[in-house]
């Protein structure tokens, strides 16, 4: 192997390099245009000759055209900040100097062995000190771009969604949104301070979740719940780090060159396995309880088969899934034990009819309802305290319901001893009449017998 970079590094890169030579778009440009401009800005030619290609979908298109037209090749490429720039310095050095002047001169097929014939490649690479420092610039002079990019995000208050898994909204703060997917869905993708471009990342991953698609493993389900559910249980709440698609918001794929968001979200991934694994552990610790509890100890989900003789487990899975929070109910509605009671049975019974609570509409199947409940956002449409609050409701749908016996009666015992309109029930001494222990004579024969 032979390489000559004799007279490269005399000249400065930054004395040749003119960045507003090479600007994307300019901003007094006529909107009209902007369709020209952008298909102008994804346009790139060759470094060695004046094919063009689109470096946004055929970059490596390009790439292959140098090696097999120009037998060139360029290292690294994924560690190049702005490509484009990049080959359009190059080109123009190129037509300063002879290119075996800036590149590694590689000799394939000498072995003894080789039968194909012997190819002599040249390489460019941030061996030559020249590009290295170009390197650093285009990486520098991104990494600026993109902290202002940031900059804005973070002073924008303007910003409003709602949460990827739930109804609750945000508005202002976007890393409040990212903090409440992490701490109330296990959901991380990542400190808010590392992302950027937040609002094109958050379009990706709903459109995704409208589709059925798993954010991890990438496979379409049938519907919402079973998406959810397999989430829940493959530990699939991440997004797949093989998909490239998310580099560009992650801010350390901007600032180190050859460390991206995959390694950091590594090292934070090995706190999360053992939390994990102490998971698994908890959860065969369970699935072996279950073996010695009795099949009637098992608690069935309002609106699914799902069932669970553990209420923690069960009151997370209807969280989860269903987005129903019986506890936050409880404290919304200011309900007691007997109101629980009913409004847990008002819902079997209207379930088990195939009966929407929130709308009164009637459904063919309890699958159609639960899609309508679902995509309606139904489930906490809880009707009047009227409808609900009867005696008729005091008696299970179903006969023996555990989800019943599961229910906390937390309420102080000033309250548990209390009528449903909240007058206390107060004991008095009854006076006893008519009995046998009146008589003082056989009283006393019974104390000494």
């Amino acid at each position: 192997m032979a390489a000559s970079m004799a007279g490269s590094s005399e000249k400065p890169v930054l004395e040749t390099l003119n960045l507003s030579t090479f600007s994307d778009v300019d901003e007094e440009d006529d909107p009209a245009d902007k369709s020209a401009q952008r298909e102008a800005t994804l346009s790139c030619s060759c470094a060695l000759c004046d094919e063009t290609f689109n470096i946004e979908d055929k970059k490596d298109h390009l790439l292959a055209h140098m090696i097999m037209a120009h037998k060139f090749v360029v290292a690294d490429v994924n560690l190049i900040a702005e490509f484009k720039r990049y080959i359009l310095y190059w080109k123009k050095r190129f037509k300063e100097e002879p290119l075996k002047d800036f590149c590694t001169t590689i000799i394939t097929n000498t072995g003894a062995t080789d039968k194909a014939p012997r190819e002599e490649f040249l390489m460019l690479s941030d061996v030559l000190p020249e590009d290295k420092q170009l390197r650093e610039f285009l990486q520098k002079n991104k990494l600026e771009e993109i902290l202002k990019v940031q900059q804005r995000e973070r002073e924008d208050t303007h910003f409003s969604r709602s949460c990827l898994f739930c109804s609750q909204h945000f508005q202002g703060n976007r890393a409040e949104l990212f903090n409440h997917m992490v701490q109330d869905h296990a959901f991380n993708v990542g400190q808010p301070d590392n992302l950027v471009f937040t609002d094109e990342f958050l379009d990706i991953l709903q459109g995704k979740l409208q589709k059925f698609l798993c954010l991890y493993c990438e496979k379409t389900f049938r519907d919402r719940p079973t998406l959810k559910e397999h989430m829940r249980k493959k530990q699939h709440r991440k997004i797949n780090p093989k998909n490239k698609k998310y580099d560009k918001f992650y801010i350390i794929n901007y600032q180190e060159m050859g460390r991206s968001w995959e390694a950091i979200q590594s090292e934070e991934d090995v706190a999360a396995d053992d939390a994990a694994e102490t998971e698994r552990e908890t959860d065969e610790e369970d699935e072996w309880s279950g073996w010695l509890e009795e099949a009637g100890s098992q608690a069935l989900c309002l609106f699914c088969e799902f069932s669970s003789s553990i209420p923690d487990r069960l009151q997370a899975h209807m969280v989860e899934l269903h987005d129903f929070d019986l506890h936050e109910l409880k404290l919304k509605l200011t309900l007691n034990f007997y109101q629980k009671v009913k409004l847990i049975n008002f819902i079997r019974r209207q379930i088990h009819q195939s009966i929407c609570y929130g709308c009164q509409g009637t459904w063919d199947s309890r699958h159609h309802l639960l899609e309508h409940m679902h995509s309606m956002r139904h489930i906490n449409s809880i009707p009047d305290i009227r409808v609900w609050d009867q005696p008729q409701y005091y008696f299970p749908t179903y006969e023996n319901d555990n989800l019943l016996c599961q229910l906390d009666d937390d309420d102080s015992d000033d309250r548990s001893c209390s009528t449903d309109d909240g007058a206390p029930v107060i004991a008095e001494d009854i006076p006893v009449k008519d009995t046998i222990l009146t008589d003082e004579h056989l009283r006393q024969e019974i104390l000494w017998s």
